[in-house]
């Protein structure tokens, strides 16, 4: 039994201490849940910024952001999967997802599919890193890799038992007419789409953490999902609203039940 934590979170664009802030609120939580994983969304510390509009929002993983994440988990069992904009040196930043537990930095995973208007803004990682959380093994996806067969193919050939997929899909069109409800079902639709047909074939759990809400120039639309090796979904958010859910996952019986 491994229990999991998906937080459906509101990230301001740049608004770093803010997102710490609700960061520590959460994981508060989550420790006092007993949480063995608990999985943030895509860029959660730093929201999803345009880096060239937000330089302020670009962080190092030696940088004091990463160290106020580390102080938050010290002490703690909990494996936390946080996302961020970090700075590479030599060419455009990266979109990484940092992999945190008792004050230590264990890893990390760097986005692999750069897509549309991120090819503008962000450099592709260049290896996909599986880790471990006692003997269960586990990998990373970002949001546009929900496309990438490659990284969920990678992860399993690794053995990964159960890949997390972090993600901040942007909706389209004006915010002041916005059908949330369409823009969760698209995602929704997505997330069915393509990791039921990743679990099933690979014979792995997916895992789905998203940014949800309204922020300065853009809206995101949730989606906490847990898809089962059958390609089953297992469970799944009743909307948009922001929100951190637990379940104890059974990976013998093939369960999911939500605490």
């Amino acid at each position: 039994m491994v229990r999991i934590g998906l937080v459906q979170m509101l990230c301001e664009k740049g608004a770093i201490a803010e997102n710490l802030e609700s960061t520590a609120h959460y994981l508060d939580d989550a420790f006092a849940h007993g949480i063995d994983i608990v999985c943030f969304p895509e860029m959660s510390i730093t929201g999803y910024a345009d880096p060239t509009k937000h330089p302020e929002a670009i962080t190092r993983l030696d940088g004091p952001e990463i160290n106020q994440l580390l102080e938050m988990t010290r002490g703690n069992p909990t494996t936390v999967l946080a996302g961020l904009i970090e700075e590479n040196p030599y060419r455009k930043p990266f979109i990484t997802q940092v992999v945190v537990r008792d004050g230590e930095l264990l890893g990390f995973y760097r986005k692999m599919r750069i897509v549309d208007e991120e090819a503008d803004w962000f450099s592709p990682g260049d290896f996909i890193p599986v880790f471990m959380r006692g003997e269960l093994s586990f990998g990373i996806a970002l949001c546009a890799d929900i496309g990438s067969h490659e990284v969920f193919a990678e992860c399993a050939r690794q053995g990964a038992k159960i890949v997390f997929e972090a993600a901040a899909p942007g909706l389209h069109g004006e915010q002041a007419t916005r059908d949330w409800r369409a823009g969760f079902e698209w995602w929704e639709a997505e997330c069915k789409k393509y990791l039921s047909r990743y679990a099933k074939k690979y014979s792995m759990w997916v895992a789905v953490a998203t940014q949800a809400g309204r922020t300065v120039d853009e809206d995101f639309p949730g989606g906490g999902y847990v898809f089962a090796p059958d390609g089953q979904r297992l469970y799944a958010t009743p909307n948009w609203s922001p929100r951190a859910v637990y379940l104890d996952m059974n990976f013998s019986e093939c369960s999911v039940i939500q605490l």
